[in-house]
């Protein structure tokens, strides 16, 4: 329909001047797709706000939070030095266990070491030696079977025109690929697959078929996006940037002030252990 007029497009109508059954469809399916595109923008904009509010908290507020867990833990630690009460020193295990510890040498290291130190793998890496390829598998009797098989029935030289070869190409791809992982069942399943031949083209929509299919993904595409915003909305960070959508920063700065209340206070109470 004319934005202007008001009056049925030419597009739109029939042979006899009536509307194409259609064409309301259409305009359906225009307005879905105008509407999950700024959706979308939205979406992505309070997505971006989210990480770099987040990359901003991290960076200005993380020490401050790793400072007042180290302080818990070393007043804890101090309180059940003090009392000896078994369940001070269970706190105190508790409030330690929170501090970020530092990585031991089997985390850096990972599997480099081994029960006679440093893995060969490892040591050929740290010295620039050529590290040994992985072993294979010798594939079985049955799966080379196959293999050969397939091979022979389906290999692209076989094919007649050009899209055979294509489909050809693919298939011996997949091939390929089950033998070198020796997949014996893979294997089978795709003998049957060359023995029941392509798949038919399916045939082809109708217009209408292919509107209402085009509105049902604009939904469900609708339904994901709004489900991503409640996750982002629900989120620690999201729910902070929704007490200051206009002012993030000063929200950080006010953050910042109350932990750095919090460290003098723990630093005080830390301190009167100290005195005798």
């Amino acid at each position: 329909m004319s934005e202007q007029s008001g009056q049925t497009a030419p597009e739109e109508q029939t042979a006899s001047g009536d509307e194409r059954p259609e064409a309301r469809l259409e305009r359906a399916v225009r307005a879905a797709e105008q509407a999950l595109i700024e959706f979308e923008i939205a979406v992505e904009t309070f997505r971006v706000e989210v990480e770099n509010f987040s990359r901003l908290h991290h960076q200005k507020l993380g020490p401050m939070y790793s400072r007042l867990d180290e302080l818990d833990a070393l007043i804890a630690e101090a309180k059940a030095a003090r009392s000896g009460d078994p369940e001070d020193l269970r706190r105190a295990r508790d409030a330690r266990s929170l501090v970020m510890p530092m990585p031991g040498v089997d985390e850096l290291f990972h599997d480099w070491l081994g029960s006679d130190g440093i893995s060969d793998d490892a040591a050929a890496m740290l010295t620039e030696r050529p590290v040994r390829p992985p072993e294979r598998v010798r594939p079985s009797e049955e799966v080379r079977r196959l293999y050969r098989e397939l091979v022979r029935r389906a290999h692209p030289d076989l094919a007649q025109d050009e899209s055979e070869r294509t489909r050809r190409d693919a298939f011996i791809a997949r091939v390929n690929a089950a033998y070198g992982r020796g997949e014996e069942q893979l294997l089978r399943e795709l003998a049957e697959e060359w023995d029941a031949g392509p798949v038919p083209p399916a045939a082809a929509p109708s217009e209408s078929e292919e509107l209402y299919a085009r509105l049902e993904w604009l939904s469900q595409r609708k339904e994901l996006l709004s489900m991503v915003a409640k996750e982002l909305e629900d989120s620690a960070i999201g729910a902070m940037l929704r007490m200051a959508p206009d002012d993030p920063d000063r929200l950080l700065e006010e953050i910042a002030e109350q932990l750095l209340a919090q460290v003098s206070e723990r630093e005080a109470e830390l301190a009167s252990f100290a005195t005798p």
